[in-house]
């Protein structure tokens, strides 16, 4: 319930006249038909027009300030409910951006963006008919008890039949459905997961063909979904039924024991009019309640999904003495050893111990899942060593506050992302007050500016969602200088040259190096033309540095760099043969 507090705080008094507007609608519906059954037994029965007329404008006044509550009580009930909504769904997309990638990984993309949307809205809805029926309900229940007291205590009885019967059946049709309404939700979540790969992988399954087996795979999710949400939606269905028989049998017994009353004289038809009036508004509020409860047991499965996100401690976070500055970029790794999966056996990066000065050139390579990607990612935490040390100007990244940790450290990952939007705020993100000079400046480095000025906008042109009107060297180079627009102490290239031709490769790392002379640059790469010319190449293996030194010295000296060589050259030979 803390969860909700903050928001419903802030919106209090949508949460005080939402249900107050309606308590007062509410005590016009038990009003209404005794007036009415007045209006039949001494003025119809009496053919008393003035009598109907005065009565009458009370019906009609009370109706229209009915109007105006039940209006008024909608509005509030509705505003506050969105608004609690929309707060919380802030406070888990925050929370969701302090996740570290295993955070992530543990929930699934899919999964997260259902908590954020289906599930909030649920609990949207149920807040929704909880500030408009849960107050309501209950006054029209009682006053409708009341009146039919009030007006036949002999034939009042029969409503005490029916409710224990409607309270058990609404007892276990939620204590059914409260299981099947997580398993839908989860449901939900690999449906958005499913979708989500097609819809951004749709290049990829066009140019294999692969659409019919998508679509299977989209059938077996949506079937499943289906299937889950009849499960679970059939327990509401069956509200219904059982509602409309209460109301059927108590209607029933009314008209038989009142008809007798009617025929000796002792009941008189307004007043038979009037109670069954009243036994309708008593069920329809006890129907309305079963079902505030039913949204209620939908509403606590995406509240139990929504609290697991809010309550998720994540991996990574920053210490308490975290006060350091990044003042140069010296990178050091001791004895560091790193598994995605914390109970297998074999490390993805085993005691690692390496040291790269600041101002450097180095290029990692190695085979693919040799852990070169790893091993960078564990210097702006965006994973943390599981033993050993990752230090940062002498200082352990652990004891550095995310923030100076990643404003000084510029990673551009294998995959290359951007935004929908012009080229200019995509390249904003590495620095929102940069001037047009500054982003010319580092598209210059990144050889970027030569093809954005051929662009009939220039640096305002529209980028697709995910770059998709970009070549992948496009992409490449826009992302590469988004992350020199930091002004980064340590530059992280992980393999983000690779869609570009060599000529442009070495244009970029020749303008690193001439232009970023105080800036740590690690260079990830594939090609040893990528590496070649670095001040310090690391090699490797398994996890495991086989290598390191410059581009003479390891062909000397280290057999993997060797065959990595050689295989590269040999292949150079054919391609131009």
């Amino acid at each position: 319930m803390s969860k909700y507090k903050e928001h419903i705080k802030a919106n209090f008094y949508c949460f005080l006249l939402g249900p107050l507007f309606m308590i007062l609608e509410a005590s016009g519906e038990f009003i209404l038909p005794f007036i009415n059954a007045n209006i039949i037994n001494n003025g119809a029965a009496n053919g008393d027009i003035p009598y109907i007329l005065k009565y009458g404008i009370y019906m009609v006044i009370i109706a229209l300030a009915m109007l105006a509550t039940g209006v008024l009580g909608a509005f509030f009930s509705i505003r506050g409910a969105a608004r609690t909504a929309a707060g919380l769904r802030k406070d888990v997309f925050e929370k969701i951006q302090t996740f570290s990638f295993s955070d992530i990984d543990r929930f699934s993309t899919g999964s997260l963006i259902t908590r954020v949307t289906n599930d909030i809205t649920q609990i949207q809805t149920f807040l929704q008919s909880l500030l408009r029926g849960f107050f309501r309900s209950p006054v029209m229940l009682i006053g409708a008890l009341i009146m039919s007291f009030r007006l036949s205590p002999d034939i009042a009885w029969v409503i005490f039949i029916i409710v224990p019967f409607l309270a058990v059946a609404t007892y276990l049709i939620i204590k059914f459905a409260s299981p099947r309404y997580t398993i839908m939700q989860e449901s939900i979540d690999a449906l958005n997961t499913g979708v989500g790969e097609a819809v951004t992988n749709t290049k990829v399954i066009r140019s294999f063909v692969r659409e019919e087996h998508e679509k299977g795979k989209f059938r077996v999710i949506n079937g499943q979904l289906m299937e889950k949400t009849v499960s679970a939606l059939k327990m509401m269905i069956l509200m219904q039924p059982v509602s409309a028989l209460a109301v059927n049998v108590t209607t029933l017994l009314v008209v038989w024991f009142a008809g007798r009353k009617i025929m000796v004289g002792n009941m008189e038809i307004g007043t038979l009019t009037a109670f069954i009036t009243y036994l309708s508004q008593i069920l329809t509020a006890l129907n309305f309640l079963a079902n505030i409860f039913l949204q209620g047991t939908r509403a606590a499965a995406s509240d139990r999904r929504v609290s697991e996100v809010l309550k998720t401690v994540p991996d990574i976070s920053d210490s308490e003495n975290a006060s350091h500055k990044i003042e140069s970029g010296n990178v050091e790794f001791r004895n560091v050893s790193f598994r995605y999966f914390k109970n297998r056996k074999d490390p993805v990066l085993d005691n690692i111990n390496i040291k790269i000065n600041s101002g450097e050139m180095v290029g990692i390579i190695g085979s693919t899942g040799s852990g070169k990607s790893t091993l960078v990612s564990l210097i702006s935490r965006l994973y943390d060593a599981d033993e050993g040390e990752v230090i940062v100007d002498g200082v352990n990244v652990k004891e550095l506050s995310l923030h100076e940790l990643r404003e000084n450290v510029s990673v551009v990952l294998q995959k290359n992302t951007l935004f929908s939007g012009t080229v200019a705020e995509n390249l904003r993100w590495g620095n929102e007050n940069a001037s047009h000079e500054e982003m010319v400046k580092v598209c210059q480095i990144a050889s970027a500016d030569g093809f954005i000025s051929a662009f009939p906008d220039g640096y305002e042109t529209e980028i697709g969602q995910g770059g998709g009107n970009l070549s992948g060297g496009q992409k490449q180079r826009l992302c590469i200088a988004r992350a020199l627009l930091k002004s980064p102490k340590i530059m992280i290239l992980d393999d983000s040259t690779s869609a570009v031709d060599t000529a442009t490769d070495a244009s970029i790392r020749k303008a690193l190096r001439e232009q970023l002379d105080g800036v740590t640059k690690i260079i990830i790469a594939q090609r040893i033309s990528s590496v070649i010319d670095a001040d310090k190449i690391i090699v490797m293996d398994s996890g495991k540095i086989v290598g390191c030194g410059e581009h003479s010295q390891l062909m000397k000296n280290c057999k993997e760099y060797r065959d990595i060589y050689y295989s590269q050259c040999e292949n150079d030979e054919e391609a131009a043969v």
